[in-house]
């Protein structure tokens, strides 16, 4: 006997399973705007079979994408164990304390200031919740509190903004240095020069096809910038704003100011240059 044909229920609004990994899945935020591009990138891991989970990044203060992240969870029969902050910037932290209520889940990050809890993290620690292990590494420099978490299982690591899916980062100069980024960079090349890592799951932006090429791609993006400051220095221009003027001239007024503080961070590391 042959059952009715029903209509498969919609998908939940912000998940997006297919993005992810066997462990890993997204469920965007809805706070798209020229700076976070899609949204913010929530991330819930969770080993197979497992019946607890990290979330990593609960984005902004949104009630209803906290409550899909929950969803999410719940539909894997999944308890949200442990948060984790890939930094503090507000589209990836300020929802952080909501979703501890929520769960009573401790939040973990590197700065004190977004720890609800006693542990914090740092790089080289080692978590791991119900069989699922992350590797915690240090990657300052968008911003001083940065930190990339890899998924060995998966061979993937989550970026936060340190690498997004589409476009480049921002070095959020002052607290964001040149230097330690193009250092962060390094490392992660190193993870994706050896395979360790074939795939980045970013903190905005689809996932990219080739882990090792984009981050080849950020780092000859940085020398190409480095460049073009270089040359807008010998022609005379000496504050950020001349130099954005210049090389920026394209840049979408509503992301100037984002320009602004990478110049600076540029030109910051280039006086520290012998």
């Amino acid at each position: 006997m042959s059952r009715p044909m029903t209509t498969p229920p919609p998908m939940t609004p912000g998940l997006r399973p297919e993005a992810g990994t066997e462990r890993a899945t997204l469920v965007l935020a809805p706070n798209a705007n020229p700076m976070t591009l899609d949204g913010t990138n929530t991330w819930l891991l969770a080993e197979p079979g497992a019946a607890a989970a990290i979330v990593v990044d609960p984005g902004p203060l949104d009630e209803g994408h906290l409550r899909t992240v929950l969803a999410a969870a719940e539909e894997r029969e999944l308890r949200i164990a442990q948060i984790l902050i890939t930094h503090g910037h507000f589209d990836h932290s300020e929802g952080a304390p909501r979703l501890a209520e929520l769960t009573g889940a401790p939040v973990r990050a590197l700065d004190p200031r977004f720890r609800l809890g006693s542990e914090g993290l740092t790089g080289g620690d080692v978590l791991e919740v119900d069989g699922l292990r992350l590797d915690v590494v240090a990657t300052p420099g968008h911003s001083g509190d940065s930190l990339c978490f890899v998924l060995p299982a998966d061979r993937a690591v989550l970026t936060g903004d340190t690498v997004l899916g589409r476009g480049t980062t921002v070095v959020a100069h002052p607290d964001g240095r040149l230097a330690d980024y193009l250092d962060s960079l390094h490392r992660l090349r190193a993870l994706t020069a050896s395979a360790e890592v074939v795939t980045v799951l970013p903190g905005h932006g689809p996932v990219p096809a080739d882990a090792d090429a984009v981050v080849k791609f950020y780092l000859a993006h940085r020398d190409q910038r480095l460049a073009q400051v270089r040359a807008a220095l010998a022609a005379g221009d000496r504050t950020a704003a001349e130099v954005v003027d210049r090389v920026y001239a394209e840049v979408d007024p509503a992301v100037r100011f984002a320009a602004e503080m990478s110049v600076r961070a540029q030109l910051e590391y280039l006086q520290a240059q012998p």
